[in-house]
């Protein structure tokens, strides 16, 4: 089979090769409504109207369109009809804060923005609509999961949006879907820095495509298998190893917004769910419940599982308690669209839970003299937007990409994660800088300095410390700091804990030594 290099040629081949198989089915929103149940022919036709009523509303051929927006059946029609328009997506982290959101929105000059509305005690629609109107672009399009129809002032409903769609529109989308290229760029996605300002990945349609194909052809995807989507569609996780290989193998997509392992396992049953990847956490919490053992999970084959240590007896557990036959491991970084190493599903248990195994396909991976992992390949990004100085760092002359992670590779080419150069760790699946922390905390009145390092958690892998000093006459508290973090910082960001110091331990250069902080 030729490579399929851009995202509107994978969708074309899945309407033509799977035509009546289900594409996807959302049931999630049953009080709004009934499930959305899609055919791979129906998908298609949803996205290429979406991409349609884009080309009504004036978005041109490499414009930039945000989503902010759950996991939802909407999600993937919207980031395919923004392909197939022959524009580029701008995924947005749902945990942002509204100022978080608009700074991005803003940088990546997005002339579009599909948002959800009310969803879970917030309203990001509304939000936008009503406190940061003024930094809107003229086309924004309300997700209303809760049924309603109902949207601010400036923005138009979901199905009014695509009711825009025309004959002559819907040409003018199959001409732009057919001259996109394979070094098109198909996303921006944003992963902060260690200066604390975030830096926007520049993928092509062939990077990104390689590496979905990579991850799907690994697992063995098939047209048989259900996948269940707990990652979130604007993570790499959930859009490039999730909507995007689905995509190229024809498997069904089963979206979940709101991750409890009563949901899923329900989804899972319901569904007979075939493949079922997220975090450590999730399978944790999933094994732990105490209702587990009255589910039907049989149907299960494939968990794929990462972005943190992985407990050897986790993998034996899910196995034998579960009964998935396979268990694989991987490792990766958005600036090569997620994918740099894997095990394969022929990995033995203790390959799978101490490592990150071999190179994907296309890709080739090995170790700077100061133990830094370097990655090269099909997957690795064009290059950072408008930042050439920081796209230079990270990508040598002969094409590696630097990761900032330390690591080792055995004699069997597995790789292995020991240490990262910079100062990020991960909570919860999220990558997270201290650096944009420490910036947050330094406008809270009364803190003189910060530092902030990752400490381990049971459930979230790692979460944050924060380490303050403060003048002698400030009121401050743990609860008031957090609470001011709560403010500006998505979740994630936000520190768990708070520890006031007199002086921080520094080294000759009068830096702070973080490590002896943790």
């Amino acid at each position: 089979m030729e490579p399929i290099l851009t995202s509107p040629a994978a969708l074309r081949r899945a309407a033509q090769t799977w035509p009546d198989n289900t594409a996807i089915v959302d049931a999630q929103w049953s009080a709004a409504g009934p499930a959305v149940e899609l055919s791979w022919s129906d998908f298609a036709d949803r996205v290429r109207t979406f991409a349609a009523a884009l080309v009504a509303s004036g978005i041109a051929a490499g414009d930039r369109v945000a989503i902010w927006s759950p996991n939802s059946h909407h999600w993937p029609i919207a980031a395919l009809g923004v392909h197939y328009a022959g524009a580029t997506l701008v995924p947005l982290n749902t945990r942002y804060t509204g100022g978080e959101a608009v700074e991005i929105i803003e940088r990546s000059d997005a002339r579009a923005v599909v948002v959800s509305g009310a969803f879970l005690g917030a309203d990001h629609l509304a939000e936008l609509m009503t406190e940061h109107a003024d930094a809107m672009p003229a086309v924004v399009v309300g997700v209303t999961l809760d049924g309603s129809t109902a949207v601010p002032d400036g923005a138009v409903e979901w199905s009014e949006f695509v009711a825009r769609a025309t004959d002559d529109t819907r040409a003018e989308a199959e001409r732009r879907a057919d001259a996109v290229a394979p070094d098109d760029i198909s996303d921006i996605l944003f992963t902060s820095g260690t200066t604390g300002k975030s830096k926007g990945v520049l993928a092509e349609h062939q990077q990104t495509m390689a590496g979905s194909h990579a991850w799907g052809a690994n697992g063995r995807l098939s047209s048989d298998d259900r996948y269940l989507m707990v990652n979130p569609y604007f993570h790499t996780f959930g859009y490039k190893a999730g909507i995007l290989p689905c995509t190229l193998f024809g498997a069904t997509m089963l979206p979940l917004a709101v991750y409890s392992p009563t949901e899923a396992m329900t989804l899972a049953e319901a569904q007979r769910v075939t493949v079922f990847p997220g975090a450590p956490t999730i399978f944790q919490t999933i094994l732990d419940d105490p209702d587990r053992a009255e589910r039907d999970l049989s149907s299960l084959r494939l968990v794929v599982t990462g972005a943190a240590i992985v407990p050897v007896v986790l993998i034996e557990r899910l196995q034998s308690d579960l009964g998935v036959d396979t268990v694989v491991t991987a490792y990766g970084l958005t600036e090569a669209s997620g994918f740099v190493s894997t095990c394969t599903p022929d990995d033995d248990d203790e390959t799978v839970a101490n490592t990150c195994g071999r190179a994907f396909a296309g890709m080739e991976i090995k170790l700077s003299d100061e133990g830094e992992v370097l990655a090269r390949g099909a997957m690795v990004m064009r290059g950072y937007l408008d930042d050439d100085a920081a796209t230079k760092e990270t990508i040598d002359p002969d094409g590696w990409l630097h990761t900032g992670d330390i690591g080792t590779i055995d004699e069997r080419g597995n790789l292995k994660i020991t240490d990262r150069l910079k100062d990020m760790y991960i909570c919860g699946g999220f990558n997270v800088y201290p650096a944009e922390i420490e910036q947050t905390l330094a406008r809270l009145d009364g803190v003189t300095e910060s530092a902030v390092v990752g400490v381990a958690d049971e459930r979230l892998g790692e979460v944050g410390r924060a380490y303050l000093t403060v003048r002698a006459d400030a009121a401050l508290d743990e609860a008031s700091v957090i609470a001011y973090a709560r403010e500006h910082l998505a979740n994630f960001k936000v520190p768990r804990s708070v520890v006031f110091v007199d002086a921080f331990p520094r080294n000759a250069a009068g830096k702070i030594l973080k490590r002896e902080l943790a």
